[in-house]
């Protein structure tokens, strides 16, 4: 029996045996097969989401030519204020105005806005989630409480509420969630930086959010004002945001955000190139420092408000309106010669405030993609400036105004998926200016404050009030052709318009059609690129090739006439602009990323014919000019390393970033300067628990002297007035953080 039984179990201990060696060898294999997927997929790209168009995406299926740099990033890299990203975003230029603090210069593709006097359209929209702000003062914003940052290149009228010709910079905040959240980081650093930032939300019920976010920028000045002591390029800003969501139904929510900046740093002094010959002062060893006969008070206020409907119809229909006001004073002090002698010193103050409203309706179903709004926007700006100038008596020149403007648009952009490869777009935009001025500029005896009123005049050189009226159709056409599931091509043309306007320093007396309005701009680019993805999504290359036709450009032109400042605004005739931009990201293995930007632009003006004002001709002058903050080349290239220490994770961050030769203005002058590089690294410890996190961030480490603005007036008050500003120096700062 028992033999029977032996006989009768030896098949199937066989069977056992044969199964356990062939699972035994199976198990090893699919583990590993397991472990090679995972091991895939730790190292893929993430996945980037973008709004460009008006909804959430993936950054790889839209068509455009978008950068996005997410919360983390920001942090890794140390990117603290927006300027900065001006080194990850290709043929971009985002830095501080000459003589202040927190005025933006922004330009895309050789389009933006050289002066910061208000009146004038920019030529790169800065927004602010959904609202759009019409003025540079206070939009070098800090960074906090984000979710990302995203740079749109070239035209984008047909999606964005305000027409941006050059491209827009969206300043994403993070959303409400109804989680209870909390983070606090801290932040010591060279020259006495000392930074405090908050944030947190809450549910206040299940269908009311709300949270906040506020933070305090302290540092000591990079130089002095030599002869009164006082810190130059010093930072003393405190911010703040609020936001409310309301679920009022499961489709239906209401968002209310409030924010306020009050920057108190000191005015910003510039370097003198040249010797005075008045007062026999040499340039300052240190480009941070100078001299001042002004008082070195500064104020600028920026505050808003927004209030957001979205209501989903159903699963294809959103609507969304947006209600938004937004406000800002300026009071500063520049001057503009840097010498201890009161000449060329210009008090200035700046008032605006601007309201919008937009009406979006989004549709998103399977074959078609549709985006299309209402706009309106009224805005006011006012200032005034007092230059005083010496000339064996004191007198002062007072220019100042005011600017309405009244815009109403309409928009639409539709992406029509024909095959499961084609898909193709049209859009469009029609926009309506109006626009009501008033400039003067007096001569007055001695000096004279502009916000002081009375005076005796010894010249009336300006006085009108002038009205004007623009309107343009822009239309945007596109295909876009998926050629593999991770690789897709695109192609567009668009017509980008910038709205014309007065010029607000205008001198009746030396150019008598200064009265008259200048004219719309506009450009008509092509642009072709690729998205794609390869070697199971470890690298990322995105490419794009353009060439724009810029007709009828606005550029402010100042020159010394004897004593007196004279400015125009000129439409130049034309100008071409022909470029390429590429981004990679390589995930080289699971633990090295490396990433390269590049971006070349090849920007000329074809004709540009001006009212010389010495000679009182029209002359061209195309041959003597050169596009002004658009460098040729802009690269990046940089790496991030992560490693396991101390149970938690450890993120090393390097970048060069290369901007080649620069010209400040359109005509060459000393100001101008060459090509440089930038080293920035930075190392982010994550506690093992998530809570905690530490980062410390070398930028600039080179030490590299690097000058980005300046005013030029060769023969002024009786001497060659030259002044540069500069970037920042060498800073090295240290972050602790936690959340919760």
């Amino acid at each position: 029996m028992a033999h029977n039984n032996n006989k009768a179990l030896q098949p199937t201990l066989l069977a056992v045996a044969i199964s356990c060696v062939l699972f035994g060898a199976a198990l090893p294999a699919a583990a590993q097969q397991q472990a090679a997927a995972k091991d895939k997929e730790s190292a893929a790209l993430e996945v980037i989401q973008v709004t460009a168009r008006r909804t959430a995406e993936n950054l790889q299926t839209v068509p455009v030519a978008v950068t996005s740099i997410g919360a983390e990033d920001l942090k890794q890299k140390g990117i603290e204020n927006i300027t900065s990203v001006q080194q990850y975003s290709p043929n971009t230029t985002l830095q501080v105005s000459r003589g202040t603090n927190s005025t933006l210069t922004a330009y895309i593709r050789g389009i933006g806005q050289q002066d910061p006097l208000w009146g004038f359209e920019p030529g790169v929209g800065i927004y602010i989630d959904d609202v759009y702000m019409a003025r540079p003062q206070g939009a070098a914003l800090d960074i906090y409480d984000v979710e990302r940052i995203e740079v749109l290149r070239g035209p984008q009228g047909t999606l964005y509420g305000r027409n941006t010709i050059g491209g827009a910079v969206k300043y994403v905040t993070k959303a409400l969630s109804g989680d209870n959240e909390f983070a606090v980081r801290g932040t010591l650093g060279s020259y006495g930086q000392q930074d405090l930032k908050l944030s947190g939300q809450t549910a206040i019920t299940d269908k009311l959010f709300i949270g906040a976010a506020g933070a305090v920028y302290q540092r000591d000045g990079f130089g002095t004002y030599l002869n009164t002591g006082a810190e130059n390029y010093d930072k003393d800003i405190v911010t703040g945001r609020i936001s409310l969501q309301y679920q009022a139904m499961d489709n239906l929510r209401f968002a209310f955000a409030a924010d306020d900046t009050q920057d108190d740093s000191n005015s910003k002094g510039g370097h003198r190139l040249t010797p005075s010959l008045l007062t026999k002062e040499a340039p300052p060893s240190n480009v941070f420092d100078s001299n001042t006969s002004m008082p070195e008070d500064n104020s600028v206020e920026t505050s808003g408000q927004s209030l957001t409907m979205t209501w989903d119809v159903n699963a294809d229909w959103t609507i969304k309106a947006v209600s938004a006001k937004r406000e800002g004073v300026t009071d500063t002090n520049i001057d503009f010669d840097s010498t201890r002698l009161a000449s060329l010193d210009v008090p200035a103050f700046y008032e605006d405030e601007q309201t919008s409203h937009e009406l979006q309706f989004l549709y998103n179903s399977d074959k078609l993609k549709f985006a299309s709004g209402l706009y309106s926007f009224n805005g006011e700006a006012c200032g005034a400036f007092g230059t005083v100038i010496v000339a064996g008596a004191g007198v002062t020149v007072e220019n100042g105004g005011c600017v309405d403007t009244d815009s109403i648009a309409a928009y639409a952009q539709g992406s029509y998926q024909y095959s499961d490869q084609w898909s193709f777009t049209l859009g469009g935009r029609y926009t309506k200016d109006d626009k009501d001025a008033n400039v003067f500029r007096f001569m007055y005896l001695g000096n004279k404050h502009p916000r002081v009123s009375g005076g005796t005049v010894l010249q009336v050189q300006t006085n009108f009030e002038n009205s004007a009226s623009f309107n343009h159709f822009s239309p945007r056409v596109g295909f876009e052709f998926q050629a593999t599931d991770s690789v897709m091509y695109y192609g567009s043309y668009t017509d980008g318009f910038k709205s014309g306007g007065f010029d607000m320093r205008a001198v009746k007396s030396l150019n008598p059609s200064a009265d008259q309005p200048y004219q719309p701009e506009t450009v008509d680019t092509f642009e072709l690129g690729v998205k794609s993805e390869w070697f199971e999504r470890r690298l990322r290359l995105n490419a794009a090739v353009f060439s724009s036709a810029y007709d009828d450009m606005q550029v402010t032109v100042q020159r010394a006439v004897g004593n007196n400042v004279a400015s125009q605004v000129l439409n130049a005739a034309s100008a071409s602009i022909d470029g390429l931009e590429l981004e990679a990201t390589l995930a080289a293995t699971d633990a090295l990323q490396l990433n390269l930007i590049v971006g070349y632009t090849d920007a000329n003006f074809d004709e540009v014919r001006v009212f010389d004002i010495p000679s009182q001709s029209v002359i061209d002058v195309s041959n003597l000019w050169s596009f002004a903050n658009t460098p040729k080349l802009t690269g990046t290239f940089g790496g991030k390393y992560v490693m396991e220490v101390g149970g938690g994770e450890l993120v090393l961050n390097a970048a060069m970033s290369h901007r080649s030769d620069t010209q400040i203005f359109e005509l060459p002058s000393m100001l101008d300067f060459g090509s440089y590089t930038l080293f920035n690294a930075g190392a982010t410890w994550y506690a093992p628990d998530g809570h905690w996190d530490v980062s410390l961030q070398g930028r600039n480490l080179g030490n590299k002297e690097v000058r980005i603005a300046g005013y030029n007036f060769a023969l002024l008050a009786g001497e060659q007035t030259i002044t540069g500003y500069y970037a920042d120096p060498r800073t090295v700062s240290l972050s602790v953080g936690y959340r919760f």
